[in-house]
């Protein structure tokens, strides 16, 4: 068994509650002041988009922004806390409408690479070697915009690029079929492996598997793990829930579909996921109805439920489900595995 797990979370995950319908609803939380939130919920480390650790990036030099970092990390020091991540957000520029790096426009595609460069940066600077790709708006709205396998060839160079920029740091590839583009080039975890072994050195790059994401491609968060786990390319989670084949709700683990969370829970522990130092992350957001004072329960929720689950996974009798794994009697372990569920 892995032991004991390790969790975190973005600083996004505590938010305003603005959606595409409606305004916030929420007041606006100080960096500082989620910081302190993190242990008293029970987590050990933090993921970051770069300008989660660097605001407006963009208008900095690299040593600006290093030392911008450098400050965070004190921060971070301060709480005892470790950064988990850096992912370079790309999706919010004007000049990546059309994608990053599988934009049509040169320039663009440049902006997107040194974006990137900054990212690794910002991540040395805050003691992590693990950067993060949602390839958000590397797709396209019309299949004759684009094409894919020049896209893919550009997705290739771009983490070659920046492989080749810093020999140490690990990629983990986020796939997701849509939103917010119709159709994306690395919708699955098999799409993201492949990509891999294209790479200029396959070791350093893996997935990070989004429990919601795998939902929206229609397939199971825990056999995509399995997927990943069979290469050693799962180098994290990102763990929620999803009520069906629409937007990306990012709701608490295990509130829609317990069983679904188990399995996840119980591949991750079976293979020992965390032994190499992995966390287990969540991205989670709270209800819109939710007030103030209690926004950051989807946060402390999910990983309770998490830690339940565990307990349920190792409390299983395994020589009982080989046993009717062996006698084919799918019935009775169906039954089983819902009687451990329901405690």
């Amino acid at each position: 068994m892995a032991g004991e797990y390790r969790f975190t979370f973005g600083p996004w995950n505590i938010h305003e509650g603005a959606d595409p319908f409606g305004p916030t609803v929420r007041d606006s939380i100080a960096f500082a002041d989620k910081l302190k939130q993190f242990k008293s919920l029970g987590f050990d480390g933090v993921q970051f988009h770069d300008d989660d650790a660097v605001p407006d990036m963009n208008d900095l030099g690299r040593d600006q922004i290093k030392s911008r970092a450098a400050e965070v990390k004190k921060m971070l020091d301060g709480e005892g806390l470790a950064a988990e991540f850096v992912a370079p957000r790309l999706w919010e520029d004007p000049r990546t409408i059309d994608g990053g790096y599988t934009s049509n426009d040169a320039s663009c595609r440049e902006f997107a690479m040194e974006r990137s460069r900054r990212s690794i940066d910002i991540a040395n600077a805050l003691d992590t070697k693990l950067i993060v790709l949602w390839l958000a708006r590397e797709g396209t709205y019309i299949r004759e915009a684009k094409d894919s396998k020049v896209a893919v060839d550009r997705l290739v160079d771009a983490i070659n690029d920046m492989l080749a920029y810093d020999p140490q740091i690990k990629i983990a590839i986020e796939p997701k079929p849509n939103e917010p583009m119709d159709q994306a080039y690395i919708p699955t975890t098999g799409h993201a492996v492949a990509l891999a072994y294209r790479s200029s050195d396959p070791d350093r790059v893996g997935v990070n598997i989004e429990s919601a994401h795998a939902i929206l491609a229609g397939l199971d968060p825990s056999d995509e793990m399995g997927f990943a786990l069979a290469y050693d390319k799962l180098f994290t989670v990102h763990l929620n829930d999803q009520n069906g084949l629409k937007f990306d709700e990012d709701k608490t683990f295990g509130s829609v579909d317990l069983r679904r969370a188990f399995n996840q829970v119980r591949i991750l522990d079976k293979y020992d996921f965390g032994k190499n130092g992995e966390f287990v992350g969540l991205d989670v957001k709270a209800m819109r109805t939710q007030n103030q004072e209690n926004s950051t329960k989807h946060l402390s929720n999910s990983r309770t439920i998490f830690l339940r689950l565990l307990d349920v996974v190792r409390r299983l009798d395994n020589a009982k489900v080989e046993g009717l794994i062996e006698t084919r009697d799918y019935e009775e372990l169906d039954l089983m595995i819902v009687s451990a569920l329901m405690g």
